[in-house]
């Protein structure tokens, strides 16, 4: 995962970069006052939208319209910054709504829904009011990254991309809810697409949903449903899903993961409790595996994705 660093000085000037996509996530180092702006041009003027996170002497966070009040969105947030520490975030937008939160929270902090949304192509970075900032941006979220100086996460033991034998398919890594523009959509939840991923968890690679509005891939494995931040998105592939129950698995299904054992474990979905939710199918238990309501929801009636 690359990722992109900046820092910015105690002077409310922002730093514009070209975004890809409809959300940013990143880390800040700051004492107060890290502004975030989401712009049409690399330049401040109308229309644009800025978040303030840890504003008024870092007690609140904000966003605000075209630089003007009342803002539009405000939420108590004493000593969401530091000074002593990264602290994660993560901004989206999407048809006519912005929401902001916390990395790792599923519920944002802050929410617009805006009757005259902005086409956002430039985000901008700033810091002031006594505050400087060391800034940690996830690469992925902005347009021609490859041309800014990087630095490296940890490489992962396995590589960025995986094909999927027999079709055109390709495991994608992730993070923190984000999801490639060809990523496969398998459901829907009450809030929004559902993506089907997958992620390691006690020895297994276990499909799962990935859920950006929660920022997160769900599995279920040993009851429970588990919420991970780092995964997998199936992508380039035209879903196809067939009905079926049991153990009864169409021979071209995709084989998507495995248990801890080794058993072969496939992508599955169902309706339930007003969703469509993507889990495992198990064939040795005969059912659909769901994540769900915190649990791990076996079902024996289900659709299998196949290729």
């Amino acid at each position: 995962m690359s990722i992109r660093t900046i820092d910015t000085e105690d002077k409310l000037e922002y730093q514009f970069i070209p975004v890809t996509g409809s959300q940013l996530q990143f880390r800040v180092r700051a004492s107060n006052d890290a502004h975030v702006a989401l712009t049409p041009g690399p330049q401040e003027g109308e229309p644009m939208y800025e978040v303030f996170f840890g504003g008024w002497g870092n007690s609140k966070s904000v966003i605000r319209k075209n630089r003007t009040k009342p803002e539009v969105a405000e939420a108590q947030t004493p000593e969401i910054l530091s000074n002593d520490e990264t602290r994660g975030f993560w901004i989206r937008w999407n048809e006519n709504t912005i929401t902001a939160g916390k990395e790792g929270d599923n519920e944002p902090l802050l929410s617009y829904t805006d009757p005259e949304p902005i086409v956002v192509g430039y985000t901008g970075f700033c810091t002031g009011w006594g505050a400087s900032g060391q800034w940690q941006l996830e690469a992925r979220c902005l347009a021609d990254y490859g041309g800014f100086e990087t630095v490296r996460a940890p490489e992962p033991s396995a590589p960025s991309e995986r094909t999927v034998p027999g079709s055109t398919g390709i495991w994608r890594e992730s993070v923190a809810g984000m999801v490639p523009s060809d990523a496969v959509e398998g459901g829907r939840d009450l809030d929004g697409p559902l993506y089907v991923g997958r992620a390691h968890h006690e020895g297994a690679l276990i499909p799962g949903k990935v859920n950006p509005q929660h920022s997160a891939c769900y599995i279920a494995w040993g009851g429970v449903e588990h919420g991970k931040e780092q995964y997998e998105v199936l992508c380039a592939l035209p879903s196809t899903w067939v009905p079926t129950s049991g153990d009864n698995i169409p021979p071209n299904a995709i084989p998507a993961g495995n248990t801890e054992d080794g058993e072969v474990l496939f992508v599955g979905r169902a309706n339930h409790e007003g969703t469509v939710t993507i889990g495992k199918v198990q064939p040795s238990h005969k059912v659909l595996y769901i994540p769900f309501g915190g649990q791990e929801v076996p079902l024996p009636e289900y659709e299998v994705l196949v290729s």
